[in-house]
């Protein structure tokens, strides 16, 4: 049966119900979100003279909800006139309208008897056929079923999203005994495909996957952290980016998500952990009990185990709970002398390697956590997972690890990590033995361009499922790649398209990057048809090599950063009038040279999470990457319409002169730095697979090389002044510095054409040389070079 999604009913608008509401909406789909009718008036509806049966109080609760949804950040919505596809109401008046939508998901409180009541009235009004799903994070989803109908038991299955959902990449499928394959299957694909997830099947026991090893790894932290005498600061130092793991880390994750959640869901896996070997483990430290009888549980009561306060000078300031002393105090230096050998190791596989080493209590803390963790999830199999990658796919898309607890193990040395395990106490499952017995040395290899992870049932190693449709840098890295230096390398995709990667930190584009750019275009013109410019890093590139300029810059080798800008800006322009087609697959932070690169290639492939602009601007600068010149020439067909109030290029000054950053590829679309015909690829798992499908797409109709243009409409001393009046007006009233004006000058005439007396066509090498004598001069500036050393020093702007 083909099964098309057009309307979802979406069932309690809290937090999850709203935001679930909300990325539905991302992706197009009309929602229908329900939640309570209030019992009470407030005091202004009262004032109004409104009574409980007016439809604005009557849908206050899931107003207010979505309204509050709409509002905050991170934002839900890719761009928030996505709003209207959302339509609200109440259970009592509207959920008879659940007949018209295709898949209704109950996201109400978590309560067993709540759910299943609501699920009682639901089948009153559900349309046979149509998915109903339950969202909930821990009960188990066959004790929902009671009283349910054959149909209704035929379509029910669980999905768990992780919060925020446009964020968070997971979603769990949780099928009951009684669900249908075919909908369990479609959920799979629908998640993957449509709602740009990673879609892991769970089975129905305590937390399903994530939540049960995440919970675990973080109690197990707690543990070994009270055991070595570790501080606050000090865990969190050693569990975030430097072992592969969000920012938040332990800590400051705990504050995010609430200790309350964190506590209920400890709780119940204890509750319900009779045949875990861990359960212990899950009972709450005393202080976490102290915490709780306080009410501090982090962002939700601004104190948790970090506190924002404000100094007697009125700076913020954050404080860190001593939880020996339940009192908060200053954040503490963390030193360890493994974390300054770690420090140069750029590879992530390779530094957990070495910290594995480590003989600091840095490196026995680290060793301990993870060999904890290692049993845990080989004896979780086949409770929670038949699979070993299913567990690493949870733990990277809900937790935002960059490798899974196998993957890591891999990292470490599988064989030699099992003896050091042993030896401190915590002895793997049975199976693992027989993995390494029967020769097998790691749960992951690479074979014939393909992933594979260790079958524990065949004892074989087996292709991931699904990843056949996937383009895995990871993997071809090993055999295919065909150039390589310093920066960057050159894959070979097959099919006649080769990959372009980054690997410099941040991915900034230097010389070995521009070098590697030229040479994958000079390649693909001999022998191949086409390029593809992507990585796997996790932003696609954060901008130039500021460092370098600099550098130039404070030497004043105005020659040597003529050249580099010179260098840049052929570059670009060699990828636009190549002879094979060039694509550019940005994700993540896609900023100043990043965002020039993708605005000369032929398409743009984008990944829905794409924050992509041209910021110069905050460091004094002005784009000389070509970007000036190609936002210009794209307000040119403004003008062929009609635009004589110069409307487009004011709209694209104020986005370059205000650094605009787009907050998701939809907005990039409103911006400019995305036109028509340029994709947007929601899985990010799918994107260099769909980027290269659009290069073999483009090369099959018929790519032939085009001509630079020479037609470029330009407004001269018209829009000059206009732009000099508003930038000076802008000064006097104090909005903008001297500084900012003086750019904002250099900026306009290079969008105008210089000094033309009126309104003129020009060639793209006309404007670009006025780019670079522009970017050259801003160069020069003292208050251009301190902004610089501010950003390279602080990762902040200054303001002057």
């Amino acid at each position: 049966m083909k099964r098309i999604i057009k309307k979802v009913a979406v069932l309690g608008s809290g937090i999850m119900g709203s935001r679930i509401a909300c990325h539905f909406a991302n992706i197009g789909v009309q929602v229908l979100l329900l939640d309570m009718v209030p019992r009470e008036l407030l005091p202004e509806e009262q004032a109004k003279g409104l009574t409980l049966e007016n439809k604005l109080v009557r849908n206050r609760i899931v107003n207010t909800a979505l309204q509050t949804a709409i509002t905050s950040n991170p934002a839900p919505l890719y761009k928030k006139t996505d709003a209207r596809l959302i339509q609200t109401g109440n259970f009592d008046d509207d959920l008879n309208r659940i007949a018209e939508c295709d898949w209704t998901i109950e996201v109400v409180v978590e309560n067993l008897k709540i759910k299943q009541s609501v699920f009682e009235r639901v089948e009153q009004f559900r349309k046979p056929g149509t998915l109903i799903t339950s969202n909930t994070s821990g009960i188990p989803i066959h004790l929902m079923l009671d009283g349910r109908s054959e149909d209704f038991r035929k379509h029910f299955c669980g999905t768990h999203f992780f919060n925020p959902p446009r964020y968070l990449k997971l979603l769990e499928i949780i099928p009951t005994p009684e669900t249908d394959p075919e909908i369990t299957a479609f959920l799979l694909k629908y998640g993957d495909l449509y709602l740009g997830k990673t879609t892991v099947l769970a089975k129905d026991t305590p937390a399903f996957i994530a939540n049960r090893v995440g919970i675990y790894g973080i109690m197990q932290v707690l543990h070994v952290m009270e055991k070595l005498g570790l501080n606050v600061d000090e865990v969190d130092r050693l569990t975030g980016p430097v072992v592969g793991r969000p920012k938040s880390a332990t800590f400051r994750t705990s504050d995010v998500v609430g200790l309350d959640t964190l506590a209920k869901v400890a709780q119940g896996l204890y509750q319900s952990g009779e045949n875990d070997e861990a359960r212990d483990l899950f009972q709450l430290p005393g202080y976490i009990q102290q915490m709780l009888e306080k009410n501090w549980l982090g962002d939700k009561t601004r104190q948790g185990f970090y506190k924002k306060t404000k100094t007697a000078e009125g700076a913020t300031e954050i404080l860190t709970l001593d939880l020996k002393t339940m009192e908060y105090g200053p954040k503490q230096k963390v030193r360890f002398q493994s974390m300054e050998m770690l420090k140069p190791i750029e590879d992530l596989r390779k530094r957990l390697k070495a910290f594995s080493q480590a003989q600091d209590k840095a490196g026995e803390f680290f060793r301990e956590t993870s060999f904890g963790l290692f049993q845990y999830v080989t004896n979780r199999i086949p409770e929670i997972s038949d699979e070993l990658y299913r567990i690493d796919d949870a733990m990277r898309a809900g937790f935002g690890w960059e490798l899974g607890p196998f993957e890591t193990w891999d990292a470490f040395g599988v064989r030699e990590t099992v003896s050091a395990m042993e030896t401190a106490g915590y002895k793997p499952a049975a199976w693992v033995y027989e993995m390494l017995e029967a020769g097998h040395e790691s749960f992951y290899r690479s074979q014939n361009n393909q992933r594979q992870y260790y079958d524990i049932d065949s004892k074989e190693y087996k292709q991931i499922p699904g990843t056949e449709n996937f383009v895995l840098l990871d993997v071809l890295r090993g055999n295919n790649v065909v150039w390589k230096n310093a920066g960057c390398s050159i894959i070979d995709l097959g099919d006649g398209i080769l990959n372009v990667e980054f690997h410099s930190k941040m991915n900034a584009i230097g010389s070995e990057i521009i070098q590697g750019l030229n040479k994958g275009i000079d390649l693909a013109e001999q022998n191949f048809r086409g390029v593809v410019v992507g990585n796997e890093a996790a932003n696609f590139s954060a901008g130039a090599n500021l460092g370098l300029v600099f550098m130039y810059a404070l030497d004043q080798e105005y020659d040597e950063l003529n050249l580099m800008i010179r260098q840049f800006q052929n570059t670009m322009m060699r990828m636009r009038y190549s002879a094979i087609p060039v694509v550019a697959a940005p994700h993540g932070l896609t900023l100043g040279g990043g965002c020039e690169l993708c605005l000369h290639a032929d398409r743009v492939q984008a990944a829905a999470e794409t924050y992509i602009g041209l910021v110069e601007f905050g460091v004094g600068l002005i784009p000389g990457g070509g970007g000036t010149k190609e936002m210009t020439l794209r307000t040119s067909a403004a003008y062929e319409e009609g635009d004589t109030e110069y409307n487009a290029l004011r709209n694209v000054f104020m986005t370059i002169g205000t650094a605009k950053v787009s907050t998701s590829a939809a907005e990039a679309y409103d911006l400019g730095f995305m036109r028509h015909g340029d994709g947007i690829t929601l899985n990010n798992n799918r994107q260099l697979a769909e980027a290269k499908a659009e290069a073999i797409l483009l090369a099959e109709a018929g790519y032939t090389k085009p001509t630079p243009k020479a037609n470029i409409k330009v407004q001269g001393r018209g829009g000059l002044g206009m732009f000099i009046t508003g930038a000076h007006a802008m000064q006097a009233a104090g909005f903008i510095s001297d500084h900012d004006r003086k750019i904002s000058e250099k900026l306009a005439y290079v969008m105008c054409g210089g000094d033309l007396s009126m309104p003129s066509e020009v060639s793209e090498q006309y404007l670009l040389d006025l780019e670079r004598e522009a970017f050259l001069s801003l160069c020069g500036e003292r208050k251009t070079l301190e902004r610089i050393k501010s950003i390279l020093t602080t990762g902040k702007p200054l303001r002057n």
